[in-house]
């Protein structure tokens, strides 16, 4: 049956994972849950002793509070990936749960090459002493990390925290560099914006409401603003931007924090 293809266009943005056995038992741990990034080529591992679903939740609770909550989880059909507690985690999160397609290299493939070539690097960072695999197995995944991946041209490192750290230096600039100061006078007709609340329905609705006239400017950026057979109220400047057009309907600001929602 056909399916859609994951697109990926960040870093940490879709997820592969799968459960490999190594070798013998290791200090109680029989199985390695390997979380593969589709992008960067990264691998997150985990030595466990079960394979079931309240680890694999647990787990992927950890891996979203330290990459953040990708857009989508890319497993096969395995219980322990494909079951109620797996599903309310997915809901709550908000994230998609896509199954691997079988032969389907952009997909299943990626993820079996991880774990072939991280159970290789095991083989030889253990040696002949197998049952040591789990104390290793931090060894393994640096091996891994900082190993050159001809598909992405780098390292899974480089590329996942190097060369992401310089992107958002280089945005910060650019976004720094186009930020112009905005100078508030008496008497200036204003529009207020409201990014916290979904006041208005309908994805082609503005947030910003006004016009209001400035009545006073006080210093570190504070303004009061006029509303008719309203109080005055204060706000920061940084919420303005100034008005040029005809007068809109004006919605009157009832508290200073909270705006009357739209049926």
């Amino acid at each position: 049956m056909p399916q859609n293809v994951i697109q990926v266009c960040e870093i940490f943005d879709v997820w592969g994972i799968d459960f490999m056995r190594p070798f013998s038992s290791s200090r109680g741990n029989k199985y390695i849950l390997v979380a593969f990034d589709y992008f960067s080529k990264w691998v997150k591992a985990k030595a466990l002793p079960t394979n079931d679903a309240r680890v694999v939740c647990k787990i992927l609770k950890s891996l979203f509070g330290r990459f953040g909550t990708p857009r989508a989880i890319v497993s096969d059909r395995g219980r322990y990936f494909f079951n109620d507690q797996f599903s309310k985690v997915m809901l709550k999160y908000g994230v998609t749960h896509r199954l691997a397609i079988a032969y389907h290299p952009q997909t299943s493939g990626q993820v079996e090459v991880s774990n072939h070539g991280l159970k290789r690097i095991l083989e030889r960072t253990i040696g002949e002493n197998r049952v040591s695999w789990s104390d290793k197995l931090d060894d393994a995944l640096w091996a891994f990390r900082t190993a050159f991946k001809t598909p992405i041209g780098c390292t899974p490192y480089k590329l996942a925290f190097e060369n992401s750290l310089i992107y958002k230096e280089k945005t910060k600039r650019i976004h720094d560099s186009k930020i112009k100061d905005c100078v508030f006078n008496v008497g200036d007709r204003v529009l207020l914006f409201n990014s916290s609340l979904k006041i208005f329905s309908g994805k082609l609705k503005t947030c910003w409401t006004g016009p209001f006239t400035i009545t006073q400017v006080f210093p570190y950026g504070t303004v009061e603003l006029s509303q008719t057979d309203r109080p005055n109220f204060k706000v920061n400047g940084h919420r303005l931007k100034h008005y040029f057009g005809v007068d809109i309907p004006l919605m009157v600001v009832p508290d200073l924090q909270t705006f009357p929602k739209h049926n």
